[in-house]
């Protein structure tokens, strides 16, 4: 029966690992894209189609497949037009995670038990929009109804993280924190680098005319950033290279960046070592956790970039050599003593071996201290999870994993953490089925416990926050 108490766990021990363990524990989403203004303000989504089709490009993308027209996605259509072309996707979406995570979100949230189609569209845009305009269903409700305790957005060095403040002056019943995303200050070689540090000088008030004040900079938001609860920093390292250098050449490159010269991809390379590797040197000072999030390759569409720029559904797997830089930067860091907690994420599921193969050169000390990040974009499915549990169990202790996040723009995403929980459960159960793992209910229970919760509340610090 689709969606019943059971799915996804096909043995009896799934079903009690789940339902007895991993179902009522709290949700710490350590990565996601919410906006905190929007967590601020706290207003009712006027719609089904704004709390659940905007800004979402996995369902753009089916949408896209199923040849419905982009003003009927990111165009000019009415929010219900939208919300029929979604409906008539829908139904060909079976063997797609987001048919079960729609009619998750439907039950999970709204209490729809009726399958989404053309036909009953009309009926479940009436009785979700109801809902959605009444007090339990404001945003912070929403996160609130869904057992969330902590969530850590992404932010800018720049970004002023007032509503951040807001947030922990009011609510009582989870926490917003900040988490560092200094991609702009790495991209010295994108267009709008110098419009950025523009805005980075006007928060630090100095100016930033040289490589040096612009590391001291950060290290200054970096302390900012840990006084408002940061306990973690973030990387899109899309194209991983690694040159190291002399201490003087990234303040000449920097130099020749702000008098307007073109920098060689080698220069821009150095640059772009040096800088994160000092930024490494910041995050375990402050007993950061790092994260790398590697191999997408972004904007494959230039015509519909140019239409509607990036994070619009135009993003792929990237293909490229990855162990040589990896290790250099991260034996660079080891050497100095300055390795902090780190989780490798890569798009690209084939680089998951080299990941744990690598990341296991580093273990020291910390329980878990160098972590395979959880099945992310396009690998959140039920055989991308499989796949990324399975291999870290084959190389690592997956007893020690930090557990599942949404990486979602989206309020209604965290049923995700719900389906998460059901493939790990029915993934123990199946190799407690084999005779690999002991029919133990008390210690896979707790196993399963602690990679749902406890080990991203004890690996990222947030008891401690606040």
């Amino acid at each position: 029966m689709f969606l019943n108490d059971n799915f996804l766990l096909t043995t009896d021990i799934a079903q009690t690992l789940f339902h007895d363990h991993a179902k009522s524990m709290p949700i710490i989403d350590y990565h996601c894209h919410l906006d905190p203004q929007e967590i601020y303000e706290n207003k009712h989504f006027p719609n089904l189609t704004a709390a659940w089709l905007y800004g979402d490009h996995y369902k753009w993308r089916l949408m896209r497949a199923n040849g419905i027209p982009e003003s009927h996605i990111t165009g000019d259509a009415s929010d219900y037009d939208k919300f029929l072309a979604w409906a008539r996707t829908v139904p060909k979406a079976i063997g797609n995670p987001l048919y079960s995570w729609t009619h998750l979100e439907l039950r999970r949230f709204f209490g729809v038990t009726e399958l989404l189609n053309e036909e009953s569209a009309p009926r479940i845009w009436e009785v979700v929009n109801r809902k959605l305009a009444t007090s339990p269903f404001q945003r912070r409700n929403l996160i609130k109804n869904a057992n969330v305790k902590v969530i850590c957005t992404t932010d800018d060095p720049a970004d002023t993280l007032q509503y951040h403040q807001l947030l922990r002056e009011e609510e009582q019943a989870f926490q917003v924190l900040p988490t560092f995303r200094p991609d702009k200050a790495l991209n010295i070689d994108a267009s709008g680098f110098k419009d950025w540090l523009g805005r980075l000088e006007q928060v630090v008030q100095k100016p930033l005319n040289s490589y040096a004040s612009l590391v001291s900079a950060l290290k200054q938001r970096i302390g900012f950033f840990h006084e408002q609860g940061c306990r973690l920093s973030d990387h899109a390292l899309d194209v991983l290279r690694y040159l190291a250098c002399d201490e003087a050449e990234p303040e000449m490159i920097f130099a020749k960046r702000l008098a307007g010269e073109t920098l060689s991809p080698d220069e821009v390379t150095m640059y772009r070592s040096e800088l994160l590797t000092a930024l490494i040197g910041f995050y375990h000072e402050k007993d950061w956790t790092m994260q790398l999030h590697i191999h997408a390759y972004r904007n494959n569409n230039t015509p519909m970039f140019r239409k509607l720029g990036p994070d619009t559904g135009y993003d792929a797997l990237n293909d490229l050599p990855l162990t040589e830089a990896l290790s250099q930067l991260l034996d660079r860091a080891e050497s100095g003593q300055f390795l902090p907690k780190t989780i490798l994420y890569s798009l690209n599921p084939k680089d998951y071996p080299a990941l744990l193969t690598l990341m296991g050169c580093y273990q020291k000390e910390t329980v878990g201290k160098m972590q395979l990040g959880s099945g992310w974009w396009y690998n959140d499915t039920r055989n991308g999870m499989r796949e990324q549990l399975t291999l870290f169990a084959d190389h690592s202790l997956l007893s020690n994993f930090v557990g599942m996040l949404t990486d979602s723009r989206s309020f209604l995403s965290y049923t995700r953490h719900e389906y998460f929980r059901r493939v790990l459960c029915g993934l123990i159960g199946e190799w407690v089925e084999r005779g690999e793992a002991p029919d133990d209910l008390a210690m896979l229970g707790q196993m399963v416990e602690d990679i749902a919760y406890g080990n991203a509340s004890k690996y990222f610090g947030f008891s401690s926050v606040g």
